[in-house]
Formats: structure tokens, sequence, C-alpha cells
């Protein structure tokens, strides 16, 4: 099984079935395998064969489906690129990688241009709106009704590499987590089988799809026949409720900014919701405040709460008959892996102890691009598995006594503060329970007396007011004196990620 197999089948299977809803445009499978095919066709001429790199530069769109299938069908690697990304990160992932084609957009010429003169190794940019203009740019195929030679790898095989996914790395230059075909089947596998999404759910989607979360939603929709909304306006929350209303959305992806903005929305209540089924979280846990609002707001939808990266997908979810039990946990991991967490010399913990998160199962990535150094740090022998690798997660967590998991804080974030360490996390949820508060970032500053000194960024809500005094005073009531803000900032918005997380290396 590879990873397009089922999207070819389900186009043969509901050829006249929608696909794909984005703003206007409403594509049947059968419209999209034509599109399919035709790419595949021109990028085939263009000399894309198996194991090449192939960059998708794009927005949430119909043309990123097409790509990432096209590319998947040639049995090259597709690589989502995020479109809020700058001409010298793109330029290097092309160089690095040694892309043989870039599929893009033209109102995005400005970065794309830039960064294809330094990519030399690019031998074909495809662009979706522009005709081309030079030997190696090309316009994206119209004509699909002729694209009837079939192209495509025959010889694939479930090892071969399906894509890289690029991250954030501890140098400042993005790591591409290598992905086969059989860890990408294996995520999706095990995702299908505790969430459950069937064919005739219609799924909203507002994440960008160049991140693993929206990503495998688009994946995992189009191989099971459901419909997938696109929604681009997320600056827009009340075009997204209105969204999910008019489209009878039942499936809702989403992360903790998103959720915010939609709960802050007045008469967010008056949307009709009722077809909502499933809603999930991840990127960073929800609030208790903001969990509590989702369930009144969607008595009838399931809610989960889920931790993965970019290196496996997924690794845990907390199951909705746990939200009233253990509301802040993430679960124990899903299916098809194992986990547990290890001390600072890789020893194994017993449930109720604090370590960092290991990872086993066929889902976890083969390593880094071209980057031993960096896959030898994530990447450490199983101990006891002759041969086998196990993934080194860098996050800290808890486990209670009958091993659920509690997120603690990435390994660099914990903040050593008068000789004590300090989870942002849990300072987070104290400034969190206010009110007046939107949302929060505590991190760690240099304090030439204490190491480091907690230091809190706070957004409040409109119309609402704060003192640093009152902030500081609430977090001395809930938790021990030291890990209190010695300084609040407020700040109209916090800096984010391409992929929506609160950026905190921007406030240190």
């Amino acid at each position: 099984m590879l990873l397009h197999h089922a999207f070819e089948a389900t186009c043969e299977r509901l050829p006249a079935k929608t696909a794909i809803v984005c703003g206007a445009e409403r594509v049947s499978y059968g419209e999209l395998a034509a599109r399919v095919a035709a790419l595949a066709a021109l990028l085939q001429r263009r000399g894309v064969e198996r194991g090449d790199r192939v960059a998708l530069f794009l927005e949430s769109s119909v043309e990123f489906a097409v790509a990432v299938h096209a590319v998947l069908r040639l049995g090259a690697v597709f690589m989502p690129v995020s479109a809020l990304t700058k001409a010298d990160k793109l330029a290097y992932i092309l160089v690095d990688t040694r892309a043989k084609a870039l599929l893009t957009q033209a109102h995005l010429r400005g970065v794309w241009h830039d960064a294809l003169q330094r990519s030399p190794c690019v031998a074909s940019c495809v662009v979706a709106g522009d005709s081309g203009s030079d030997d190696r740019l090309l316009g994206w195929p119209a004509d699909h009704a002729s694209a009837l030679a079939e192209a495509r790898c025959h010889d694939l095989i479930d090892q071969d590499l399906a894509a890289i996914i690029h991250t954030s790395g501890t140098t400042g230059l993005p790591k591409g987590a290598m992905l086969t075909h059989l860890n990408m089947c294996s995520a999706w596998a095990s995702v299908q089988a505790y969430l459950g999404l069937r064919e005739d759910d219609v799924i909203g989607l507002a994440l960008p799809p160049a991140f693993s979360y929206g990503l495998y939603h688009v994946l995992m929709g189009l191989g099971l026949g459901a419909t997938l909304v696109l929604e681009r306006s997320v600056a827009f929350p009340v075009k997204v409720a209105q969204t999910l209303a008019r489209e009878r959305v039942s499936v809702f992806p989403g992360v903790p900014t998103l959720h915010a903005a939609l709960l802050e929305l007045s008469g967010i209540a008056g949307h009709d919701f009722s077809a909502l089924r499933i809603v999930t979280n991840a990127a960073a846990a929800l609030p208790d405040v903001h969990l509590q609002r989702l369930r009144e707001l969607l008595p009838q939808a399931r809610l989960y709460s889920m931790y993965g990266m970019t290196e496996c997908k997924r690794i845990s979810y907390l199951p909705p008959e746990q939200l009233e039990i253990r509301p802040t946990s993430v679960g124990r991991g899903m299916p098809n892996q194992e986990c547990w967490l290890v001390d600072e010399f890789g020893r194994r913990l017993p449930n109720g102890a604090t370590g960092e998160l290991v990872v086993r199962g066929s889902h976890v990535m083969r390593g880094y691009w071209d980057k031993p150094v960096e896959t030898a740090e994530r990447l450490k022998p199983a101990g006891g598995v002759a041969g086998e690798r196990v993934l080194y997660t860098g996050d800290t967590f808890r486990t209670d006594a009958e091993g659920w998991l509690y997120f603690v804080a990435r390994s660099d974030d914990i903040i050593k503060t008068r000789g004590e360490k300090v989870a942002p996390r849990e300072v987070e949820n104290a400034i969190q329970a206010l009110d007046a508060v939107l949302e929060c970032a505590v991190v760690g500053v240099a304090d030439a007396r204490l190491g480091q000194a907690v230091r809190a960024f706070v957004t409040l809500k409109p119309g609402s007011t704060l003192s640093e005094r009152d902030v500081i005073r609430h977090c001395l009531a809930r938790l021990e004196s030291y890990m209190a803000p010695q300084s609040v900032v407020f700040r109209d918005h916090l800096p984010r990620t391409d992929s929506g997380k609160i950026r905190k290396a921007g406030l240190q």
C-alpha cells in the first residue's frame, strides 16, 4: 500500500462526488484525477522521476492537493513549504535538497522568483496562474483531457521516500524530516483507528496543509472519499464560522489560536454547528478555559486533545470520555506504537515520573535530510532490539500513576530560576485562567541574580484591562513563589511561527 493508492481508488469509485470546496470552486473526484494526471504527465516530460525532490510552495488550494498526488504518482518526493516562507529559506530548502522542480502560484512570485535565481538545481518551475516565460518557467497544465498517457512509477515500494517535511532546527536552519510511504501510511492508519473518519465526512480545513497536521487531513480526507473544505480566511474568524455552518462541516481540526479566535467571536453561539461530530486540537495544549467553552458550545461533538511532531506525525491522543477525568492530559499513545519516558541517562522511568518522551513505531521518520549529526541526536538505538532506532522527542512529559501523559515543556524551554526548574506551561495555565486574558506565553530571560527570571507576555481580550500587579498577584495565589512571573509585558499580538505556534524565541 502506497500513500497515493487510496486516493486513486477513490477517484475511480466516486468520480462524481465533490472532493474539494475552495471558495467558489467545487471540484469532483473525477476532475481532480484528471488534473493530477495532467500535472504528472507534464512533470514526467520535464524529467521528474523516482526519488527526485519536488517543492510545493503553494497556499491551501486545489493545486496543492493536485501537486501532492501528481508527485507521488511519479515516485518522486513532495516537499510542502509554507506560503509564508521567505526567499532565503525557500532557496535554502531548494538547494539543500537539490530539488528537481518547484510547483507554485503566480501571486507568490515576489518570493519564489528570487529563490529560483539562487537555485540552479531546479530544472522546472510550474506556476499556477502564469503561462511561463523561459526555459525553466512553465504554466500549470490547463488541458486536463489531453493527459491520457499513464505517467506513473511502477517500481515504487513502501520504503521509498514519500515526503520531506521541514521543521525548525536548533542552528536556525530548517531540518527536513524524511518520511517513507510506510511511515506516512502507518501514521494515517493509527490516526484513522482512533478518530474514525468516514466517507460521508465534510472536513473543514483552516490549517495550512504545508504542515503535517493540515497535510494529513488532505491525504486522509481524499483517500477516504470525504469532502475537503479549504478555508483560507483564518485572519477573519467570522468567515471560518460561516463556512463551518454553510458547508455542514463534520470534522474540524484546530490549534489553540484558531479555537480561541472562534470562541471570542460575538454571537458565536448563533451559528449552526450541529453537523460537527469531531473537533481536534494539536500543536500546543488547549487552555482549560477554552476546552470548557468548546464543550459547552459543541455538546454533540467528540473533542480530542492530541500531541505529535513532524518526525512521526502523531504520538498520543486523549479519548473524549477522559476529558472530565484528566483535562490536561494528551493521552497514553496511539495504536501501533510504543512510547515511554527516560531520565537524563536514557533509563526507562516508571509511571508517576517526569522525563523525556521516547517513541517507537513504523511511523517514525527515517532521519533528517543530509544532517547525520541532528539525526543521531533524535534517532538512537532501541536498547533491546538490534539495529532498530527510536525517536527521542526532546520534549519533557510527566505521567500519572496510570501512565497518562502530561506535557511539561520542550527540554530547551525549561526555565531555571533560583535553583528551581519552572515549566512555562504551568505558569501559562495559571495566567490563562484570568477572564481578561486572550493568550499568553512565558519565557525565561537572563538575570544576574536569579540565573533566569520568569517573564510573561500577555494579550488581553478586546475591552479588557489588567495590570502587571494583577497578573503577578494572581499567580502568587496559585503557584509556588519562584514560579510567579517577575515581570509581565502586554502585547497586542504575540509572534508566531508559520504553523501558527507562538514563537517564544522571538520573545526571549
